[in-house]
């Protein structure tokens, strides 16, 4: 199975058959706690940045449903400063990337882009959204152990939310195609009862990005 079925396997129809409750975009506003406690518990920082990846998407339509979600951030942006970008991978997976400086207003805005697309009839489509965060001064003193390296080297590690799974869960990506284990445990481990998160592992899905130091949708 290569790359691309898999994800499709875990994060689309499997996933779709396995659910055990309905996704909800509100789901996201999870993060708006969960951000506090990865920089105060685990040294984590937001990384600004926050992406939705969709498949399959028949491209004039969802350019329409791209239009109505950029003028609306657009028209708001003097308030939240939230930008808005359209990416395609070399896998055929669109990525709607979201920046922002402020992790409420960022949380926000991905809410509010993932409600629209899915109003538009993309919800079928919408297969995960990703927070990214980063090493802060702190998070070398926390990330010790087996499973991974210790220290902050820059990486990002990520909360995706599953829209077929309606759950959360950690990825930590690492050079060579390899998982931090040990931070990804203790990150669920930590944000556990403030995210709904996803217990069984084999959904725990890698979405690698094409080269280190980068994101999925990069």
């Amino acid at each position: 199975m290569g790359l691309l079925d898999g994800l499709r396997a875990v994060l689309g129809l499997r996933a779709e058959t396995d659910a055990r409750r309905d996704a909800d975009p509100d789901d996201l506003f999870g993060m708006s706690t969960a951000y506090l406690t990865m920089e105060a518990e685990l040294g984590y920082e937001s990384a600004d940045v926050g992406a939705l990846c969709f498949s399959g998407v028949d491209s004039s339509s969802f350019r329409d449903a791209v239009d109505e979600v950029e003028a609306i951030l657009a028209a708001g942006r003097e308030e939240t400063g939230t930008d808005f970008r359209v990416t395609s991978d070399d896998h055929g997976y669109h990525w709607v990337v979201l920046e922002d400086t402020d992790p409420e207003d960022l949380i926000t805005s991905m809410h509010f882009a993932a409600d629209t697309f899915i109003e538009h009839g993309y919800g079928s489509r919408l297969l995960a959204a990703l927070f990214a965060y980063e090493d802060g001064d702190g998070a070398s003193r926390h990330r010790g152990g087996g499973g991974g390296t210790a220290e902050a080297d820059g990486t990002p590690v990520y909360w995706i939310y599953s829209f077929r799974r309606g759950r959360f869960y950690p990825f930590a990506p690492r050079p060579g195609r390899e998982r931090d284990s040990s931070a990804e445990f203790k990150l669920e481990a930590a944000l556990d009862g403030e995210l709904e998160i996803e217990r069984e592992k084999e959904y725990w899905y890698p979405l690698w990005p094409s080269s280190s130091g980068t994101h999925p949708w990069e």
